[in-house]
Parts: structure tokens; C-alpha cells; sequence
């Protein structure tokens, strides 16, 4: 078998393709087909077309929080937080920006008048992450006061628009710092298009951490280690893997970070934790038959997962025809069909 490099997955973008915004509609996307012996063109709303009587989509109902967060250093120098994970006692972990760190027990001054105190790093002494005791409840005062944190290719700052369409139609629980952003592609006609074609729906939900823009830093994939992203699977989605699976229709993910859910779940029997798992080409799908995702970074974990789907030589290919073709990418942009290798 081949072995890679994290230099396998690059490639050159012509940055004029990088989505600024997101289409006017959200099923007007287009959507490249690459199930078949060449990629295809089509439009998202193409695909009930695509999709059969008794195959089960499974989405991440997620719910994007405002966790950017301005402030204050005692010192004047300005701190922002972006926030990872709430904790219980109104304490928060965060990816900081300032010039020079603070040390622990400092307190911060955030915009909207209130505090957050550092206690240290997290998970451990050595952990990327910071942790704070906020004077409030986070949630509240990420509702209140929060920013809607875009990815760092987007280069404007949040709007009205982001806070609307940086968000599923069908998202329920808070958690996440980044969108599940192949299900942005569904509105209300389309999945009652999809329900009156005989095709299920399921959820699963995985809050999808900053990590997931995290450069590899290192050529050799082995020595990368994932971020950690917290996920639940519902007793009524596994019984309708189960029961889609009896019928012989397909698990089709929507979503990378369904898919990092579901083959959590299949390779630990856990159903509800932490899950770190790094999908690279020669891993072993036990549950995912279809996927729908959009187009990933170059040198990512995602172009990675993706490849280890659909075979390598495929997705590079589909790559190459999205780039002649024009196709916008990333967070904001289109999306491609994938089948199981």
C-alpha cells in the first residue's frame, strides 16, 4: 500500500475561489458528482435525483455558537477568546490572541462588561488551550455580546448575513466554534423534497472545535495528533442505521464531521464521548456508504479523510476538475457525492 505524505495533499487554489459569502440560495450550490467514472456538474437541489428510496441521510444538528469574544488585558493590551468548550461553574476553555500572554489569576476585561479570569491551560499543564472562569454564564454572554467565528480564509468581519447562513436550517444543539458546512447546502424545500422521495433522515451530533482549520505541521502524517471534539449519537439514529442497513439502503454522511462521529462510534462502541480519531487513506469504513462534503484545505486532515473515502487518485482528480471549473471552495462554497471506495 501507499504511503503518504501530508505534501500528497497539496495543491495550488487560485485564491478569486475562495467563498467570500455563501450563494444566494443554499441549495443553489452547485454540487460535483463524483460517484460515477467522471465527475459530473450539477446543482445541490439535483440531488433527491441522486439519492435512493431508503438510503438514510445522517446530518450533525449542531449548533454554531457567537464564541469570539473582545476584550481587555489590565494592561490595556487587547485579548480575544475564542471559546472551544464549556465547562460546568460558568468556566470556558479558549484559544487566546494578545500580543503577550497573561499570567494566571489575571482577569480580564471583556466588551459588554464582564470578566474572565485565567486559571491555567487545558487540558493539562501543557495543553493548547486556556482555561477561564467567566463572571457569567458563557452561553449567556456568548448570546449576548459574542461574534459569529467565521474560519480565517474569511476575510470580512461577521454580519447579519453570517449569522443566518453560518448555521444549518435544522440546527439544535449548542456547541460548535466552527459550521457542519456540507448541511448548509440543505433549506426547508429540499429536505421535503427529499422526505416525500422515500429518503430518511437522521441526526447525529459532533461540536465541531477550532481545531478543525489546524494546519499539519509536520510531513509525516503519523506524528500529527487530531483535536478532540465532544459527540452523542442517539439511540433512534443507531436504530435507523440499523433497520436502513437490514433494507439494504445506504448511510450516506453529510458532513465530515458525521462521518468522524459514525466511525467513532463503529470502531469504539461508544456512542457518546470525546473522539480524536484521524481518518487517512487505508482506513477501514464500517458505516458511512455515501458521503456529501465540501471542498477542504490543502495539506488538510479532511482532504485526507475524504481521500481515504473515494481513493486518493479520485478526489485529486475531482479537485483538478472543481478548480478548471470554477467551483467556489471551502466553508462558504460548493460541494461534491462521494461513494466508498
Amino acid at each position: 500500500m501507499r504511503t503518504f505524505t501530508t505534501g500528497d495533499f497539496d495543491f495550488a487554489l487560485p485564491p478569486e475561489l475562495i467563498a467570500q459569502h455563501p450563494a444566494p440560495e443554499r441549495s443553489a450550490s452547485r454540487l460535483l458528482d463524483a460517484t460515477g467514472d467522471a465527475p459530473a456538474d450539477r446543482i445541490f437541489r439535483d440531488l433527491p435525483a441522486l439519492l435512493s428510496r431508503g438510503d438514510l441521510l445522517v446530518f450533525n444538528d449542531t449548533k454554531v455558537v457567537k464564541a469570539r469574544l473582545f476584550g481587555e488585558k489590565p494592561t490595556g493590551g487587547k485579548a480575544e477568546l475564542l471559546i472551544e468548550r464549556v465547562l460546568q461553574d460558568n468556566e470556558a476553555v479558549a484559544h487566546v490572541k494578545v500580543s503577550k500572554k497573561p499570567p494566571v489569576g489575571t482577569t480580564l476585561a471583556m466588551h459588554g462588561g464582564f470578566s474572565a479570569t485565567l486559571l491555567g491551560r487545558w487540558p493539562d499543564a501543557d495543553g493548547p488551550l486556556f482555561r477561564f472562569r467567566f463572571s457569567e454564564d458563557p452561553y449567556a454572554l456568548m448570546e449576548r455580546h459574542g461574534h459569529v467565528p467565521l474560519p480565517p480564509y474569511i476575510e470580512h468581519g461577521d454580519t447579519a448575513e453570517d449569522e443566518r447562513r453560518y448555521q444549518t436550517v435544522f440546527a439544535r444543539n449548542p456547541g460548535a466554534v466552527a459550521a457542519p458546512t456540507a448541511a448548509l447546502h440543505f433549506d426547508e424545500a429540499l429536505l421535503a423534497e427529499l422526505e416525500a422521495r422515500g429518503v430518511q433522515r437522521a441526526s447525529v451530533t459532533l461540536h465541531v472545535g477550532a481545531g478543525t482549520f489546524q494546519p499539519m505541521k509536520t510531513e509525516n502524517i503519523a506524528e500529527h495528533r487530531m483535536h478532540s471534539e465532544w459527540y452523542d449519537i442517539p439511540a433512534a439514529t443507531q436504530d435507523a442505521i440499523a433497520r436502513t442497513r437490514a433494507g439494504g439502503g445506504r448511510i450516506v454522511a453529510v458532513g465530515t464531521t458525521t462521518v468522524r462521529t459514525l466511525e467513532s462510534w463503529a470502531a469504539t462502541g461508544i456512542a457518546s464521548g470525546d473522539t480524536s480519531i484521524f481518518i487517512t487513506p487505508g482506513f477501514e469504513y464500517r458505516v458511512v456508504d455515501r458521503l456529501i462534503t465540501n471542498f477542504h484545505l490543502p495539506r488538510s486532515t479532511l482532504l485526507m479523510l475524504v481521500s481515504a473515502f473515494a481513493g486518493y487518485d479520485r478526489i485529486m482528480a475531482a479537485y483538478r476538475h472543481a478548480i478548471a471549473r470554477g467551483y467556489r471552495f471551502f466553508s462558504y462554497g460548493d460541494a461534491m457525492l462521494l461513494d466508498r471506495l
